[in-house]
């Protein structure tokens, strides 16, 4: 049976790459929906090509434009607009499955309307469950949907787990998430106050986002992933690690009570987790080129005590620390850092700024545990305003 699928976040990276796959699995994927910030060019684009049901783009102005087009093309399509119709599409009753990219805390509304309708939900928006936590995984369980990651982290270790989760606790001694280092990896951490916008999105191995980019230079986006891992696996912080591994070819680890350590490889190329969130329990054709280990190089690893890593690295640490305090931390850091990242890239405070001000945010704002959708926005809210203030007081 064909399976219908919901694209949150078609226009950007993950968007596109699950397009990609979709399109060379035609007797078995329908687009149902392409949902969208901004990029009307492009949506409209993909429009044409994969003839979704229903198009959805962020603001009602946008969606005007796009459907005059879609009009002029004699396209028979739906268009939308708002984040109702995005919740709208990825509920749906037609729908079997949600490929879940919208970027930031914008992605949760419409991740738990996925999870409430018990969709496959293939999470690709870590920040999602690292602002919904607990609540977030209370509305899988309820809805019963299935919830498979999309993050080539998270993908990795879920591959590397055994397949009853009832038997992780037992079996599991800790989960190794690994790092590229990014593109500052050995800079001198004196001279980081002085990166640009275009070299901290310059990453050496994958082709990312701008907020993205930068998460993963001051290493935040692996902080976010610990958080992510701990609401995934159910797995304390104390059990959670992460190694630079600069060749990006072992994806994580999950290290065994017996010191077996499964890991899983891959070229870096995000159609493959894709593909097995996709088919999962199955594997499809993803289209990435396999690893050819008679060019490979030496796999290497790095602690996070080698070469300052921690004094290059402050956010890092910020994980554990969210992680140890109010559940509700967590979405004030995501919210905290998705507006320094954006106070960095329209230059109103400096690279190395950006933990200043998610450290100062985290201080000052007080954090009732969040109990409901509701209660996360406002919270959301809340933290944006004070990291808001912060840099305009304090680094601007």
């Amino acid at each position: 049976m064909i399976q219908k699928i919901s694209v949150l976040g078609s226009t950007g990276s993950i968007g596109s790459n699950t397009l990609d796959v979709l399109a060379r699995h035609p007797d078995r994927f329908e687009v149902f929906a392409l949902v969208a910030a901004t990029q009307i060019d492009l949506l409209f684009a993909q429009c044409v090509r994969h003839r979704p049901r229903i198009a959805v783009l962020a603001d009602a102005a946008g969606a005007s434009e796009l459907e005059k087009r879609i009009k002029a093309a004699g396209l028979c399509i739906e268009v939308r607009s708002g984040v109702e119709a995005i919740c709208d599409v990825a509920g749906h009753r037609e729908v079997d499955m949600v490929m879940a990219a919208i970027v930031g805390a914008a992605g949760l509304a419409p991740c738990l309307a996925a999870a409430r309708a018990g969709k496959r939900l293939l999470l690709a928006n870590k920040e999602a469950l690292v602002v919904g936590g607990s609540v977030f995984m209370a509305a899988v369980h309820s809805g019963g949907a299935t919830l498979l990651p999309i993050d080539s982290e998270h993908s990795a270790i879920f591959q590397s787990l055994p397949d009853d989760p009832k038997t992780w606790e037992r079996r599991i001694e800790r989960i190794v998430l690994t790092a590229s280092g990014g593109p500052f990896r050995r800079r001198d951490v004196s001279t980081l106050h002085a990166v640009t916008p275009e070299e901290a999105c310059a990453h050496p191995n994958w082709v990312m986002g701008r907020k993205i980019s930068v998460d993963s230079a001051t290493m935040m986006n692996k902080a976010l992933e610990v958080i992510e891992a701990h609401f995934l696996f159910g797995v304390e912080a104390a059990r959670l690690d992460v190694v630079i591994h600069p060749q990006s070819v072992i994806h994580s680890m999950v290290q065994y009570r017996d010191a077996s350590v499964v890991a899983q490889l891959g070229t870096p190329d995000m159609r493959v987790p894709i593909a097995y969130g996709l088919s999962w329990p199955e594997r499809i054709e993803s289209g990435a080129s396999a690893l050819n280990f008679r060019e490979l190089q030496a796999l290497t690893f790095e602690s996070l005590e080698d070469h300052g890593h921690r004094q290059r690295f402050p956010c890092l640490a910020l994980a554990w620390q969210v992680l140890d305090a109010q559940e509700g931390s967590c979405a004030i850091l995501n919210a905290a850092n998705e507006i320094a990242v954006e106070s960095f890239l329209d230059h109103s405070i400096r690279f190395d700024q950006i933990y200043a001000v998610n450290r100062e945010t985290l201080e000052r704002l007080e954090c009732p545990t969040p109990r409901s959708l509701g209660d996360l926005q406002e919270l959301d809210a809340r933290a944006r305003s004070l990291a808001r203030t912060i840099v305009r007081q304090s680094y601007s």
